[in-house]
């Protein structure tokens, strides 16, 4: 009995009704053309530009939210300056790209100085030297020939916030080393000020140029999904108004095309499993709650060990006082808590002021509501709920449990 029904499910598949090409849908295809960034990809290129005469640039940093067109359009233009490279023999153009939020490799400059040492064709343990030994590894392979080097660091603001910014500084004064090259950074960042943040001297080293990708509007959001759903999707697949509810949904999401070209694709596969002919509206809303969900998962996921501690203490610390009965949950409730969990674990513990602006961070993201209530005299007290659901609370202590070994 299974088995047939399992044969329909498959047989539905293998006919295909929906997609064409659901690849232009996923966020790590390129397009031939990038809509709304021409200004952008024009200034990129002038700044880039005198690497062409063998000359190394200002370093170059990108801002604007997620899903604004930054990674595209430095990718693009790598890609016209590899193809100008290659008339000119006089040098090497060695660019490479290193996205800093992969968790294996953001935690330590050791990790990311021997990430980029591979990239270069060299190798390094993956821990057991001194950091400055594989500076020095570094160096070396680099200055083995002549050559211009660009290193795209994506996510940069996350290298230094979990190292610091001596890391950029120490990239920025390799050069004063080199004998035979010289390298330039281009930085991409989802945060506007973390610069603001670093230290003076380092941010005096880098002598950067800057450049801000604005969000994209709902009205632009419609002509990228427009562009890409021509070629995803078989014609007369797609019910009117489902391109301007993704659009829009995006557009409330700091215009974020990542966004809506993951609503429209999973709009896409909710329809084809539906058996249904059409993408509808109905199935926009459903693949927004889907995308909600693992966005969150995501996060948590992803955060630094630290963090995961302080939302591991608000959700069994939320479930005990519901099981109890208690009142309402405060910070100085989980604070006591997370204290006592990590000296009973041996792990070192962040000041309070340090996790109150944790409790903040997740209070930003959605996954708890921070209320705050005034005492009087008493001063203000900040009550603390858990804003996700049940299933989502589960899969969250299961990440936090897989990541942390002595839980």
């Amino acid at each position: 009995m299974i088995n047939s029904e399992i044969d329909q499910i498959f047989d539905s598949f293998d006919k295909n009704t929906i997609f064409k090409d659901k690849s232009l849908l996923q966020s790590n295809h390129k397009p031939e053309e990038i809509l709304h960034r021409k200004e952008q990809i024009k200034q990129i290129a002038s700044i880039l530009a005198p690497i062409l005469r063998g000359e190394k640039t200002s370093n170059l940093f990108l801002y604007g939210k997620t899903g604004s067109g930054k990674t595209l359009s430095v990718q693009y233009v790598q890609e016209q300056l590899f193809k100008r490279a290659k008339e000119n023999n006089k040098y090497k153009l060695r660019i490479e790209y290193l996205n800093c939020k992969l968790k294996k490799i953001s935690d330590t400059e050791y990790r990311i100085l021997a990430e980029l040492i591979k990239k270069m064709g060299g190798n390094v343990p993956d821990t057991g030297l001194p950091t400055q030994t594989v500076y020095s590894k570094f160096i070396e392979i680099i200055d083995s020939e002549r050559q211009l080097i660009v290193l795209i660091l994506d996510e940069i603001d996350q290298t230094v916030k979990k190292i610091s910014s001596d890391f950029l500084y120490n990239l920025t004064r390799m050069n004063s080393e080199l004998s035979k090259s010289q390298i330039c950074i281009v930085g991409i960042s989802n945060d506007l000020t973390f610069l603001d943040q670093v230290d003076p001297r380092v941010k005096s080293s880098l002598s950067e140029e800057e450049i801000v990708f604005p969000p994209y509007n709902a009205l632009q959001l419609k002509d990228i999904l427009n562009n890409r759903a021509k070629l995803a999707f078989k014609e007369g697949i797609i019910e009117e108004g489902v391109i301007e509810k993704c659009a829009a949904f995006a557009a409330r999401e700091h215009g974020d095309a990542r966004r809506a070209l993951d609503l429209l694709r999973i709009a896409g596969e909710l329809t084809e499993r539906d058996n249904s002919k059409k993408i509808k509206l109905k199935y926009i809303d459903e693949a927004n709650k889907k995308i909600e969900r693992d966005k969150i998962l995501d996060v948590i996921s992803t955060e630094p060990k630290q963090f995961q501690l302080v939302l591991y203490s608000i959700i069994n610390l939320s479930e005990q006082f519901n099981k109890e009965k208690k009142g309402p949950l405060f910070t100085g409730d989980v604070y006591n808590y997370y204290q006592d969990f990590c000296l009973k674990n041996k792990t070192d513990v962040l000041t309070q002021r340090r996790v109150s602006d944790i409790i903040q961070e997740f209070d930003m993201l959605g996954i708890i509501n921070v209320r705050v209530i005034s005492k009087g005299r008493g001063g203000r007290m900040r009550e603390i709920k858990l804003a996700i659901s049940k299933s989502i609370i589960e899969k969250a202590k299961e990440i936090i449990q897989g990541g942390l070994e002595y839980i």
